[in-house]
């Protein structure tokens, strides 16, 4: 999800509702809303965390069971959150935990009952919370079933645009609840972060990105993650089908020809 949200919507509502409603017990694979499925190149090591070392020291700790049993991630859209998150799913299950990444926004649509049974698992991702702020029946939900990961001793991961006292939720106790773990801002990164980044997520795909080619990408495109990343998913793919090498003039043919 880092960049932003992976995945979408499959299928009617009541298909949906089935697969939130089956027997949360996947040990070996995440349990997935809405047939969304983890992207795999999510991973604590595709992504450079620049300034936000800590944080991410914190969230692979917690992906465990070996750290904070609640972490607040705030940062706006396309910081990598989602990534973030997804990653700590990864790592979860490597470690033979069960967990499930939410889409909060792509939840609503569904009654909050899908949250039901969730403090089963042993760990939570809730992605893109804010978009619950005022829907009084999400906002309940969401209190209660911090309760009961809590109770459970289960961890909780959430990820929104601004810290919980500025999320808009009308629900005191829930911007309470989501306050008693660590909050963390997510740090921009600078031009060296961003092209470390690209050569980061290369690398994660056994692909040489020389540095004067992502230097070509940040001149020649908007310079946030989620459009390089993009950008650089079709590189990967013509690259594989060409068998080229990621030099400038490959990378402004496949480019410029893109539709």
């Amino acid at each position: 999800m880092s960049g932003p949200g992976d995945g979408g919507p499959g299928g009617g509502v009541a298909v949906e509702a089935r697969v939130l409603l089956q027997p949360l017990t996947m040990n070996s694979n995440p349990q997935l809303p809405l047939g969304l499925a983890l992207k795999d190149s999510a991973r604590f090591e595709s992504y450079f965390p620049g300034l936000n070392g800590e944080l991410v020291q914190h969230l692979q700790l917690a992906a465990t069971g070996n750290g904070e049993r609640l972490v607040y991630i705030a940062g706006l859209s396309g910081m990598g959150k989602t990534h973030l998150l997804q990653a700590a799913c990864h790592s979860a299950s490597r470690a033979g935990r069960s967990a499930s990444y939410l889409p909060v926004r792509e939840l609503l649509e569904l009654a909050p009952v899908v949250l039901e049974d969730l403090e089963q698992l042993d760990l939570i991702c809730l992605d893109d919370v804010s978009a619950a702020a005022g829907h009084t029946d999400w906002e309940t939900a969401l209190f209660d079933l911090f309760n009961r990961v809590r109770a459970a001793d289960g961890t909780l991961l959430v990820a929104a645009e601004q810290r919980p006292d500025q999320s808009g939720f009308g629900l005191p106790d829930l911007v309470s609840r989501l306050g008693w773990g660590l909050t963390y801002s997510l740090k921009p990164l600078g031009d060296e972060d961003v092209i470390a980044s690209l050569v980061c997520r290369a690398r994660g795909r056994g692909l040489d990105l020389p540095e004067e080619t992502a230097q070509f990408m940040l001149r020649r495109f908007p310079r946030d993650l989620p459009t390089l990343f993009a950008l650089f998913d079709t590189l990967d793919t013509a690259s594989l089908i060409e068998q080229r090498r990621l030099t400038i003039p490959f990378v402004k043919s496949v480019l410029d020809n893109k539709p």
